[in-house]
C-alpha cells in the first residue's frame, strides 16, 4: 500500500488551472522529487496534499484512508508532516524548544503552556532524538535565531520529524542555502531514507538526483513524466520542458 496516492487532482484558479489531473504515489521509505519549471502547479499541489487548499476534484489518500476533505491537522494525525519554502521557527525560543513544542501539536493530547512543555521529560526526549537525526546534536540550547540559515533549516527539518510521521512534505528545503550547507542537508536526507516516506519539492537538480528513487515532471498542471531519475534525466520531452532550461 502507498503511504501517499494523489488520484486525477485538480485545482482551477479562474481560467487557470493549477493542477491539471495529476496523479501520483510514494511508496513506503521512497524519496519522491517532484520538479518543474516556476509557476508549474508544485505549490499548488503540496498545499492541497497537506490540507491547505481544497482540489476541485479527485482524490487524496494517506496510508489508504481518504482524506481529500479532512483539515490538515487531521493529516498531521494520520502521519503527515511538512516543511516549507521559507524556514519557519520560532526564533527567539531555543532549537529544543522549536522541537519540543512540535512534537507537542503532533502529539494526542491537549496542548500545554509552554513552561509545561519545557519540563516534560517525554517531549524533550522525542526533541533531542529529532535533533540528533537532522546533525545538531550538542545545538539544542542554542536559540534559533544564531543558527546559521542551513541549521534553520536542519532544525525545520528536526521539528517535521519530532512528530514520527509516515510522510514528509519537503518544500525546496535547499531554497536559500549555500553549496556547503546544501550538502549537508542532502546528506542529512540520505540518512533518513528508508525510515520515512518524502515528497520532495526542489529546483537543485544535484540534491534531486542525489536522493530521489523516483521523479515526477510537472509542467502547466499535469504530471509529464514518472520514472527513474536516469531515464528522467534523458527523457527529450523533460529536457525540452524544463530540464533544458539549466543548459
Amino acid at each position: 500500500m502507498s503511504v501517499l496516492a494523489v488520484e486525477g487532482l485538480r485545482k482551477r484558479f479562474g481560467a487557470l488551472a493549477a493542477t491539471d489531473g495529476v496523479s501520483l504515489t510514494v511508496a513506503p521509505g521512497e524519496v519522491h522529487a517532484l520538479i518543474g519549471p516556476n509557476g508549474a502547479g508544485k505549490t499548488t499541489l503540496i498545499a492541497q496534499i497537506a490540507g491547505a487548499l481544497t482540489p476541485d476534484a479527485g482524490a487524496i489518500r494517506l496510508m489508504g484512508r481518504d482524506v481529500t476533505r479532512a483539515p490538515a491537522h487531521a493529516r498531521a494525525r494520520a502521519g503527515l508532516a511538512r516543511t516549507f519554502q521559507i524556514s519557519a521557527t520560532f526564533l527567539d525560543m531555543t532549537a529544543r524548544e522549536n522541537a519540543a513544542l512540535a512534537a507537542q501539536a503532533f502529539a494526542r493530547r491537549p496542548l500545554n503552556p509552554f513552561g509545561v512543555v519545557a519540563r516534560d521529560r517525554a517531549l524533550n526526549a522525542a526533541a533531542e532524538a529529532a535533533l540528533a537525526q537532522v546533525g545538531l546534536a550538542g545545538r539544542g540550547d542554542m536559540r534559533a535565531r544564531a543558527l546559521s540559515h542551513g541549521e534553520r533549516r536542519a532544525l525545520e527539518l528536526a521539528m517535521a520529524l519530532a512528530g514520527r510521521p509516515r510522510l514528509l512534505l519537503l518544500d525546496e528545503p535547499m531554497a536559500g542555502v549555500g553549496r556547503s550547507e546544501t550538502h549537508r542537508l542532502t546528506e542529512t536526507l540520505q540518512a533518513l531514507r528508508g525510515t520515512v516516506a518524502m515528497l520532495l519539492v526542489e529546483h537543485d537538480m544535484g540534491a534531486v538526483f542525489a536522493l530521489a528513487d523516483r521523479v515526477s515532471v510537472l509542467v502547466a498542471g499535469r504530471v509529464i513524466a514518472t520514472g527513474a531519475p536516469e531515464a528522467i534525466r534523458a527523457d527529450p520531452a523533460v529536457r525540452a520542458a524544463y530540464l533544458g532550461e539549466d543548459g
